[in-house]
């Protein structure tokens, strides 16, 4: 077990190492900001000034190298827009992004997982049909468009959700169900297909030949192995829900880390950017870990792959 935690552990550390890597040196390739920042008229002065000043006249591996340097020590610099620690912008709105995520990430799971068990012990029923056509068109559909039709009906037509902003329920509704509806979708066809597979299983057929009552087959044999292979895409609709929030919050004015980044991208702040790409890399990287850890506890066979 330990060497298996291991690996994951390793593992993770140079999926982080790739992702800052690509950021911090994709960025650089789409422009100057300082042109950005101080406009077309800028003396060459002004502008050889400036750039001194934020580190960008440096060649690109001093920056790479001293870059890595300061977030080791927990430095991650200052907006070039806005001018303050970039700590303190990404921690104003990290508070939306995470209960937004949060929010969707519970629908996904309350709606997912029943509708997929739902479906599957009525196979090849009008309702197994039914809800399975729900769940292809919950695939792919773009949030976005989800989005979009929810505030044409309850905001525009029904008027009885808001649109934009937050701060009560109502305004959180929409955004969730929309970032959800992939997450929803996705878990109730895998959980349909988990427990199916299940259900064809010999220990399922013995169970029920020495006479146990249905609801103690299906709880303590069907569901329970059957949650194995949902455990491990629970992990990846996390951060899916996570990533997916940028477009989202984007739909619904929602003041979070997506909001932030599509300005930061915009004005080609690297510092936001950079901080924000890892934060979300961090969350997913965690939330990954954490769930192979706990497959390989449910599951011991994961451990010697």
């Amino acid at each position: 077990m330990l060497q298996f935690t291991l690996r994951r552990f390793i593992r993770g550390l140079l999926t982080l190492w790739v992702v800052v890597t690509l950021v911090f040196f994709g960025l650089r390739l789409s422009g100057d900001p300082v042109f950005l920042m101080l406009g077309d008229e800028a003396s060459p002065e002004a502008i050889t000034a400036l750039r001194s000043q934020l580190g960008l006249d440096e060649p690109l591996p001093v920056q790479y190298l001293r870059y890595f340097q300061t977030v080791a020590q927990g430095d991650f610099g200052n907006s070039l827009r806005e001018r303050r620690p970039v700590t303190e912008i990404v921690a104003e709105r990290l508070p939306a992004t995470a209960e937004l995520a949060a929010a969707a990430i519970m629908i996904s799971i309350v709606f997912g997982i029943p509708m997929g068990i739902f479906a599957a012990l009525r196979r090849n029923t009008a309702i197994d049909r039914g809800l399975m056509a729900v769940a292809f068109f919950g695939q792919s559909a773009p949030g976005f468009f989800i989005g979009i039709m929810l505030i044409l009906v309850f905001s525009m037509q029904l008027q009885i959700l808001p649109s934009s902003g937050r701060g009560t329920w109502q305004h959180l509704l929409m955004p969730a169900i929309a970032l959800s509806t992939y997450g929803v979708a996705s878990l109730a066809r895998l959980t349909r297909s988990a427990t199916l597979e299940v259900l064809s299983k010999d220990y399922v057929r013995t169970a029920r030949a020495k006479g146990l009552k249905e609801s103690v087959v299906q709880m303590r044999h069907v569901l329970r192995n059957a949650a194995i292979p949902v455990i491990t895409v629970l992990g990846l609709q996390i951060g899916l829900a996570i990533s997916g929030s940028i477009v989202i919050e984007t739909v619904f004015a929602w003041p979070g880390m997506g909001r932030l980044i599509i300005g930061a991208v915009s004005n080609r702040d690297y510092p936001v950017i950079q901080m924000a790409v890892l934060l979300i890399a961090v969350s997913v990287v965690t939330i990954n870990f954490i769930i192979d850890i706990l497959y390989g506890v449910i599951d011991p066979r994961i451990r010697y792959r």
